[in-house]
């Protein structure tokens, strides 16, 4: 779909004119967008009248064309600005432009990414020229005419209100800048000769209609290179139920051919390898030239997973595999064979960033003809999260779909110890289990009186960088650098009765943080673990969990004020506080649940108050 599209000819009339936005805005409407906000609609005017500046050169001819946010197929992302036609020996091209309005940016440490005001504050966001290639990239991967006809995307990205390029186009970045060129303020009659390079021809073979009305499907490459990745990468070998779980799942897809939706839930607890099928269903649904992709709502495993696959930390074409959950407003129905939902207890009912935004899994099912949702109710650890079964299953319902069960049994975590989880939802007071005692030859948990001695074991465990500190989210992370009031060398996480002091997970690895070099001296927190495994895993237990009388009390004031996690407390605690109390209790419970079960070898504990150390010692005590 795209919103705008004529000749150069026309669009310099139009914006000189000033009539470009609002045909704009009159066909944004028409069509039913999720656009044409007062913000949008003054970037139109304002950003026009720069390209206006750019494409009008006697060398870029008359008829070249011009598109106006393209609304890329498979995603509800839009580019910004195309100009399509030949270069001088006829080769077809449409150049993709990013435009952005930042007037400063500031470089951060993270491979892609950069921070600008936006929204309503400083926020991280995509560096344009990796945004501009992972759009061509994706263009590429998914359109049979682009690849079949030799259509060549050129991206790049234009900041026409930014006068000192300095931080954007730091040596950190030259990696993503080589494949978009970025052009400042100052630079418009560069982008200007890198238009004529590729567009000195007009476009009399209506280059974008083609484009937009390509087949999509996954290019032979990008299927080869994801499939090459997981031979004899035995983080992703699969065993037992899960290869029934997996053969289900393609048996499902590959008998779908109409429009009739299909459901498939799997649950399974900590360890019982929902991430693995997922991964191998992403590769082999890929391979068969199914429009496929990998949904998580953490970040966290979406950055891991799609880093192991590809053997780097580095962003690369295979990310536009990886999407958030919220990434599917607006999307078209039907328009993916599959959609895997990994973590799909972590769902939410509204993306608060986008008013257009849907219960998210409503909107999946919708985007999808097959929907396969890996859940664990019991890893339900915010506010928001909707991930229930029955939740599921009442939007399978809704759209006529039919719906498949499965259960993950087997334990790969926990040393195989279904025993050990039995045991800790019986210490955790979640639920009654008849397992009251740990055998410690199944899986080693030690409880430590001193916070250094615990931080110590773990640096000794962390061998091959797989053991890891987390902690429940009851200190503020007052280190993080994004933030300019923050000091990034000021201790987060402080028990002074042991002269005990550490950092949250650094900024710098963002999600990554888990697999990131010497990031075993920083501690993890949920946002940064859920998802993923470890060998060895330490806890702290924070005084959001005590243990008193022999019960499990639980203070939901004790957690920060910067955790997310039960926004929405304080004003059901008004509303009906017996309801309140009930679902945070469960939340943090489940919290703890989590973080205790992300160790596959080992776990090993330091509680923040004693009486709640001497109970988890008296557990263990039990032992025969």
């Amino acid at each position: 779909m795209i919103v705008y599209s004529d000749t150069k000819e026309r669009f310099v009339n139009d914006v000189r004119q000033n009539v470009i936005h609002t045909k704009l805005l009159k066909t944004v409407r028409e069509l039913g967008l999720p656009a044409g906000s007062p913000g949008e609609v003054e970037s139109w005017r304002n950003s026009m009248q720069f390209m206006r500046n750019v494409v009008d050169a006697p060398e870029i001819p008359n008829n070249a064309g011009i598109s106006i946010e393209y609304a890329i197929p498979l995603t509800s992302k839009r580019i910004d600005f195309i100009i399509s036609g030949k270069d001088e020996i006829g080769t077809e091209h449409a150049v993709i432009i990013e435009l952005k309005q930042w007037s400063k940016v500031e470089k951060t440490n993270k491979d892609g990414v950069v921070s600008t005001y936006v929204g309503q504050r400083v926020r991280e966001v995509s560096h344009p020229s990796y945004q501009a290639w992972t759009y061509a990239a994706l263009i590429n991967d998914y359109n049979e005419t682009v690849r079949q006809e030799d259509i060549q995307l050129k991206p790049c990205a234009y900041l026409h209100n930014l006068d000192s390029d300095s931080e954007i186009s730091d040596p950190c970045y030259q990696h993503h800048i080589d494949r978009a060129p970025i052009f400042a303020a100052a630079d418009t009659l560069k982008l200007q000769d890198f238009v004529k390079r590729y567009v000195s021809q007009g476009d009399n073979t209506d280059i974008m209609y083609r484009i937009e009305n390509g087949r999509i499907r996954p290019s032979k490459a990008l299927a080869d290179e994801l499939t090459s990745l997981l031979v004899g990468n035995p983080s992703f070998l699969m065993i037992d139920d899960q290869k029934i779980v997996y053969e289900t799942a393609l048996a499902m897809v590959q008998a779908n051919r109409e429009d009739k939706k299909q459901v498939l839930i799997v649950k399974g607890g900590p360890g019982t390898g929902k991430s693995v099928v997922a991964i191998n269903l992403l590769v082999e649904l890929t391979n068969r030239g199914n429009l496929v992709q990998y949904v998580s709502k953490n970040q966290a495993p979406r950055e891991v997973y799609a880093a192991k696959l590809s053997g780097t930390m580095r962003k690369n074409r295979i990310n536009n595999l990886f999407k958030g959950s919220s990434s599917y407003t607006g999307v078209e129905p039907h328009s993916f064979d599959a959609l895997i939902v990994d973590e799909a207890h972590r769902l939410m009912e509204k993306n608060r960033y986008n008013r257009d935004s849907d219960n998210q899994a409503k909107e999946l099912i919708q985007a999808s003809k097959t929907s396969i949702f890996l859940l664990d109710e019991d890893q339900i650890v915010t506010w928001a999260d909707i991930g229930r079964e029955q939740e599921v299953v009442r939007w399978a319902e809704y759209f006529g779909a039919a719906v498949v069960r499965l259960d993950l049994a087997s334990q790969f975590r926990c040393s195989g110890s279904d025993g050990y989880l039995a045991w800790l939802d019986h210490v955790l007071q979640i639920r009654e289990t008849a397992n009251f005692e740990l055998t410690q030859s199944d899986f080693e948990f030690q409880v430590f009186a001193d916070p250094n001695k615990l931080r110590t074991h773990i640096r000794s465990l962390n061998t091959g960088n797989k053991a890891r500190l987390v902690a429940g989210y009851c200190w503020d992370w007052i280190s993080d650098s994004r933030k300019k009031k923050n000091d990034p060398s000021a201790m987060d996480i402080r028990i002074p009765e042991f002269g005990f002091a550490a950092q949250w997970n650094l900024a710098d690895d963002g999600s990554l943080w888990l697999i990131a070099p010497e990031s075993v001296e920083q501690i993890g927190c949920i946002h940064t673990c859920q998802g993923l495994e470890l060998d060895h895993v330490g806890v702290i237990i924070g005084p959001d969990l005590m243990v008193r009388d022999g019960r499990i009390v639980t203070d939901a004031s004790q957690r920060s004020k910067m955790d997310s996690s039960i926004r929405g407390y304080k004003k059901l605690l008004n509303e009906n506080p017996e309801k309140a109390s009930a679902k945070a209790d469960r939340i943090i419970k489940n919290t703890y649940r989590t973080l205790l079960t992300r160790g596959q070898k080992s776990c090993s504990i330091y509680c923040c108050d004693h009486e709640t150390e001497e109970y988890f010692r008296a557990a263990l005590r039990q032992q025969t």
